[in-house]
């Protein structure tokens, strides 16, 4: 049995993770959504089977806060597992290593790495940044990597140890920025209170009553609310954000392709 864990408020990296797993099994698998707000809550798990894909989001190139305390509330009893980060075009820098040591830490035995690209969380029609993406070559590339990922663990010996993972990062890992001095905001002319960015929003940082107001200190700027806001009514905007844009729109203009490590 294949069980895929993810922490993936938008949507890509669960995206990208499904395809590794359809790639390494035909059978179905398990699918522990890591995202919820409520799953801070959550019972601890225990996963054991035959692999475990581990898929979470890049932020300032680590990984978030959020999905590392949710992921310790995972055990796995020294199962294979390969791990995912997902970034937008920039750069993954020590995401990877992170991962790595956070999976080995709750009883995983990484066995194959790999970073991909998704739409950036700042994106917007103004500002695109790896708009489209994930595509259908990065789709096509996430199935491959999971078939050389099958490939891999079937010519293992029976009893054989998988070669250890060289994973690119700093150790110390780089620091952390600040909380942003803004959220995304609720357009009064636009929003009808329908409470979908309360929803899905992963860290509760949302209230809807009669206005919307968001937590600073809870928000994580991971702009789902912004995705999945059905009136285009949130917005993340200000002087803030406009500078930051237009500087990771510098950043992120050369296509950056997947990097696989087995």
């Amino acid at each position: 049995m294949t069980t895929l864990i993810t922490f993936s408020p938008t949507g890509g990296t669960a995206t990208i993770a499904e395809c590794v797993a359809r790639g390494m099994t035909e059978e179905p698998f398990e699918h522990i959504d890591l995202t919820p707000a409520g799953t801070v809550d959550a019972a601890p798990r225990i996963v054991a089977g035959d692999t475990a894909v581990i898929a979470v989001p890049v932020h300032y190139g680590r990984v978030p806060e959020e999905a590392a305390a949710r992921l310790r509330r995972i055990r796995g009893l020294q199962t294979p597992a390969v791990l995912v980060v997902v970034y937008g075009n920039r750069a993954y820098e020590d995401a990877l290593l992170e991962l790595r040591d956070i999976v080995e830490a709750i009883g995983f035995e990484p066995v194959a790495a790999g970073a991909f690209i998704a739409e950036h969380s700042f994106s917007c029609p103004a500002t695109p940044l790896a708009a489209g993406r994930p595509d259908s070559s990065d789709l096509e590339r996430a199935v491959a990597f999971g078939k050389m990922v099958r490939g891999k663990m079937s010519g293992l010996g029976e009893g054989a140890e998988p070669r250890p993972l060289e994973i690119p990062g700093n150790s110390p890992y780089r620091g952390r920025p600040d909380r942003s001095p803004t959220t995304p905001r609720s357009d009064a002319e636009i929003c009808d209170l329908c409470g979908r960015c309360a929803e899905v929003c992963p860290t509760d940082a949302i209230t809807v009553a009669e206005t919307v107001t968001t937590d600073q200190d809870a928000c994580m700027l991971c702009c789902a609310c912004v995705r999945e806001c059905p009136n285009h009514g949130r917005i993340l905007d200000g002087e803030w954000a406009e500078e930051i844009t237009a500087k990771l729109a510098s950043l992120c203009t050369e296509r950056r392709e997947p990097e696989l490590i087995l």
